[in-house]
């Protein structure tokens, strides 16, 4: 069974998987903002602590997290769907791998999430240093992946 697609119905997927992934980067600078606002929120005492309690920045960040995992697993498998029915294949490169491994990193990180919930501070440090290691490759992600657009469109 082959699956048939128009070639402009091929060629605008090519932009789906970019477009959700400038999303989630920015979803996830927003992730990291609640992080750091869930630690100064930690530190904090008397009525400082009270009004930054008042911002539910641990919900909001658990959720937000949440979204970031599924639409991150999603888009991944999306991105090498895509590339795979216009090309016939993957492009094993840095840009791939480091995608890949994003997608492991933020599930490890999220695992951590019961630990982290119970109080282990080994869990929140690693969760922390995880989640900005992702946040760099994801950057770097987004500008490669710029490169990959540009080729696809000069291509067109």
């Amino acid at each position: 069974m082959s699956l048939e697609l128009s070639p402009a119905v091929k060629y605008g997927l090519n932009f789906f998987h970019p477009a959700i992934m400038w999303i989630l980067l920015a979803l996830s600078l927003y992730a990291a903002y609640l992080g750091l606002q869930i630690q100064r929120t930690r530190n904090a005492q008397g009525e400082e602590k009270k009004e930054l309690i008042k911002g539910k920045y641990t919900i909001k960040h658990h959720q937000i997290g949440s979204i970031l995992l599924a639409l991150m697993v999603a888009g991944s498998i999306g991105g090498m769907a895509v590339t795979y029915i216009n090309n016939g294949k993957l492009f094993v490169g840095p840009h791939l791998l480091a995608g890949l491994g994003m997608t492991g990193l933020i599930a490890f990180s999220a695992s951590l999430s019961p630990f982290m919930q119970k109080g282990a501070n080994w869990a929140r440090a690693t969760h922390i240093l995880l989640n900005f290691g992702i946040l760099g490759l994801f950057i770097w992600q987004a500008f490669s992946g710029v490169e990959i657009v540009i080729k696809i469109l000069t291509k067109a």
